[in-house]
């Protein structure tokens, strides 16, 4: 059976995926320590690299080194919720779908941590 929302086309679909997207958003800050935390990296960084006297390129690597990361933590996010919401007991599988998760976590921030060193240090 597919959703009924799958039939919406042109810009009320534009409208009700961007609030949904939105909807996502507020949720994760909502709700993801870890989003939040990421988040107030985001604030931080994301202005730093316009700040630093660095070419086009080097700007759009560090920005989207950060963004990378915020991008996978919502995905891991969702993946938790997912798996959390099928059961909340002890399962190998959910425990491997979520470590999985936060390890795509963790590669995305060293990713960030890389690209931010190798520009800052030459």
């Amino acid at each position: 059976m597919e959703s009924p929302y799958k039939g919406k086309t042109g810009l009320t679909r534009l409208i009700n995926a961007f609030s949904y997207s939105c909807a996502g958003l507020r949720t994760a800050y909502k709700n993801e320590d870890a989003f939040r935390q990421e988040v107030l990296l985001a604030v931080v960084t994301i202005p730093l690299a316009f700040y630093l006297q660095h070419g086009a390129v080097e700007r759009v690597l560090m920005v989207g080194s950060v963004l990378l990361l915020i991008i996978v933590e919502l995905l891991n996010s969702a993946v938790e919720a997912t798996v959390d919401r099928i059961s909340l007991d002890h399962h190998r599988l959910a425990k491997r779908a979520k470590d999985i998760g936060s390890a795509a976590v963790l590669i995305a921030l060293l990713n960030m941590a890389m690209v931010w060193s190798l520009i800052l240090l030459g």
